[in-house]
């Protein structure tokens, strides 16, 4: 049987909490994760290399699909000055993010959405978007997520992502490179490639292509 998936808004799995610590620029962190949950128990490996290839942020920052929180409370903590939101449609997800915070230190919006729906309902946009997308749920699923962020960046701003190579990283810089006048590869290790997108172009109506 296939393991539910993460980005279910109700996980049916058995709740199985497991704690899980990381050192993140000078801090270390500690989480606790659940099942019907990203990667429960460890920081995954794409998650890593988008934090560590992330430069230095501040002003208003979105995690975008923040799981139990790894990458927005991270951010959070290596730089309080920001402002950050994180925003996921599983609502075990956003429990454990509320509790990490809290296990962390830190001040951090932890919101229900829709991929970017509920932030761009209320006109929110932001310097930098973060995100490790849901793959498995599909392309025209995460490339809606790129598109939106694109319409959602202040000026200056970027959207960060990783991607394994294998799993559609050139299409998605082909696509990202219709939305934005800047793509570039911060990473490219592991079979990942960390992604930093910049300078959006005037979106004509929305787009659907896939």
């Amino acid at each position: 049987m296939m393991a539910e998936q993460y980005y279910t808004a109700d996980p049916t799995s058995e709740s199985k909490p497991v704690p899980c610590a990381f050192p993140y620029r000078g801090h270390g962190l500690n989480f606790m994760t659940d099942a019907g949950v990203f990667s429960k128990g460890e920081l995954d490996a794409g998650s890593r290399l988008l934090l560590d290839a992330l430069p230095a942020l501040q002003g208003d920052v979105l995690d975008l699909g923040c799981g139990w929180g790894a990458i927005g409370i991270a951010v959070a903590k290596a730089y309080p000055k920001c402002r950050v939101t994180m925003v996921d449609v599983n609502h075990r997800a956003l429990s454990l993010c509320r509790e990490n915070c809290q296990r962390n230190g830190v001040t951090a919006a932890c919101e229900e959405s829709d991929g970017m729906s509920a932030v761009i309902s209320a006109g929110r946009t932001f310097d930098a978007i973060i995100t490790n997308p849901p793959i498995r749920a599909g392309k025209q699923v995460i490339y809606r997520m790129f598109a939106d962020a694109a319409r959602s960046l202040n000026p200056g701003g970027a959207l960060y992502l990783v991607i394994r190579k294998q799993q559609g990283a050139e299409s998605c810089v082909k696509y990202l490179k219709t939305l934005y006048g800047e793509v570039e590869k911060l990473d490219k290790s592991g079979g990942f490639w960390v992604l930093k997108a910049s300078e959006p172009k005037s979106q004509e109506g929305d787009s659907d292509e896939v």
